[in-house]
């Protein structure tokens, strides 16, 4: 029974992950009403670290040695930190959600191409067939959506974002997969709560309303985005490849313009509709044992 249960768990994992993911932006957006990117993401992690903390207190992982400490440090700035304040910022700087959306759209793309050479991972013609067919399902998704958006920071952040997040995810798997996931998590988000604290520092009033709807969304932001879908998501990493992992990333414009329609009564026509179902097939392709 234990043995079907994690079977199971295993199939419904990388569903269960790109809902959650995909919530992340429509939790920024509710945030950014009430408090600026990097005020609003240094008061998320550090609600992060304190549930982490007690977590570990409680479970008392193995702790990572000095340099396990310094690649967790490296990786949480590039999952969390980056990758979250250039979406933040972005978003801030009225970056349409199409683009954003676009985003990790892009990922796979990147990242089977670095993990061929970084990782050594071979990338076969089906699977490179499979990640240009998600890319087309994209471009479908996001068809005639506003690309306009202040330009600048705004552009530039929604760039480093995807670059950010692709790298982490290279990086995770290359020299964070035998530390304990609690641990490092632990260590990664002390680390980002410094990085936000001293960006909001630098560059923002540090002024929050402190609204029900912000509080709401940092609450599902903190608990499920950053402690659910992360773990969940270094835990794919162990389990699978860079480039089937990444090519889940496919669906999140798909899942995320079906909340939008659900949510804010954004068009959802039938030439998107064909996309979400290239973007299916693209992850298909991708996980397909040969």
């Amino acid at each position: 029974m234990n043995k079907n249960f994690e079977e199971t768990a295993a199939r419904a994992a990388p569903a269960i992950f790109v809902v959650l993911w995909s919530t992340g932006f429509i939790g920024t957006k509710y945030v950014l009403h009430n408090a600026e990117p990097f005020t609003y993401l240094a008061i998320r992690m550090a609600c992060v670290v304190g549930l982490m903390a007690i977590i570990v207190a409680v479970a008392r992982p193995r702790w990572p040695d000095r340099a396990g400490i310094g690649h967790s440090i490296v990786a949480g700035l590039l999952v969390h930190g980056i990758y979250l304040g250039g979406t933040a910022v972005a978003i801030s700087h009225s970056i349409p959600a199409g683009l954003s959306a676009l985003i990790p759209g892009l990922q796979p793309i990147l990242t089977s191409t670095l993990a061929n050479r970084w990782l050594g991972e071979r990338v076969t013609p089906l699977q490179w067939t499979g990640l240009l067919v998600g890319l087309f399902g994209v471009v479908l998704i996001l068809h005639d959506r506003p690309m306009s958006g202040e330009a600048g920071w705004g552009w530039l952040a929604s760039g480093v974002s995807l670059i950010s997040i692709t790298l982490g995810t290279l990086y995770q798997r290359r020299y964070c997969n035998q530390i304990d996931w609690r641990a490092g998590n632990l260590v990664q988000y002390i680390a980002v709560t410094i990085f936000f604290g001293i960006g909001a520092w630098l560059f923002e009033t540090n002024v929050v309303h402190w609204t029900t709807e912000f509080m709401l969304a940092l609450a599902w932001l903190a608990v499920v985005l950053s402690i659910g879908s992360i773990g969940l998501l270094y835990w794919l990493i162990r389990r699978s490849a860079a480039t089937s992992v990444a090519s889940l990333f496919y669906l999140v414009p798909a899942v995320t313009a079906v909340m939008a329609y659900v949510l804010f009564g954004e068009r959802l026509d039938a030439v998107a509709v064909v996309g979400m179902v290239a973007c299916a097939a693209a992850v298909f392709l991708v996980n397909r044992r040969a």
